[in-house]
């Protein structure tokens, strides 16, 4: 990687008790998968649910442990990650480098949190799956599962585009994104039915913005100490 590629992104997330202990949670858990299990797949059923915040965030708790760490976003469709993390510099991107506009040595980015680099997905793309199912994604993930020890891929939801299932044949392991009382339990389901028919082994699912204040265990033993909780 060229380490000349810095970027600085700004957190605009606040400080949440309960949902850094849920991170720290799911840290753990990626942490005891297989020492196969490398690249790991965050999808959600719909949009919004929350998966961009929770790769950054998981990628942010990983480094902070000392795991070089490689976010990338392979939602080519609808990125958030330059606008909701204030990137003010022109970046470029995967689809710039898949489509063949630029080299991979000029996508990879050294963030300001601790063993930390990013991929940005790039300008929309007309083809994403198209890019996404290339002989040149493949190379390009093959190459960086030798230079870090996980890499976070976030995807566009599955239940809405193919490039989840795409990305999750080429991935070791899959996180799957539901909000809480959004998302039913046949659409859930049938978004764990597409990753399993991609083979894509799946590591668990995360509940996102759930009110804890339901919870009588949170609310009468942490709600006296913490105050009430609402995820993101």
């Amino acid at each position: 990687m060229n380490t000349e590629l810095k970027v600085v992104m700004k957190d605009p997330k606040r400080s949440d008790y309960f949902y850094e202990e849920a991170l720290k949670t799911l840290r753990t858990n990626v942490q005891f998968s297989n020492k196969e299990v490398k690249v790991i797949l965050l999808t959600s059923c719909y949009p919004n649910e929350g998966k961009s915040d929770i790769a950054f965030n998981l990628s942010k708790e990983m480094g902070s442990i000392g795991k070089k760490i490689l976010l990338l976003d392979a939602d080519i469709r609808k990125s958030v990650y330059v606008k909701r993390y204030s990137v003010k510099q022109e970046v470029k991107g995967l689809s710039q480098y898949l489509s063949g506009q630029v080299d991979k040595e000029q996508i990879t980015y050294q963030t300001n949190f601790e063993n930390v680099d990013i991929v940005f997905a790039g300008p929309i793309a007309p083809n994403p799956s198209e890019l996404l199912s290339s002989k040149e994604f493949d190379d390009f993930l093959k190459e960086k599962k030798e230079q870090y020890d996980y890499i976070f891929v976030d995807t566009p939801p599955i239940g809405s585009m193919i490039d989840a299932a795409v990305v999750a044949e080429k991935s070791d392991g899959a996180i799957l994104i539901v909000e809480s009382d959004a998302v039913s339990y046949k659409v859930a389901q049938k978004a764990k039915q597409q990753l399993e028919r991609s083979k894509c082994h799946i590591l668990g699912a995360v509940l996102n913005k759930a009110d804890l204040k339901k919870s009588k265990y949170y609310s009468s033993y942490y709600g006296k100490k913490y105050g009430g909780y609402r995820g993101r």
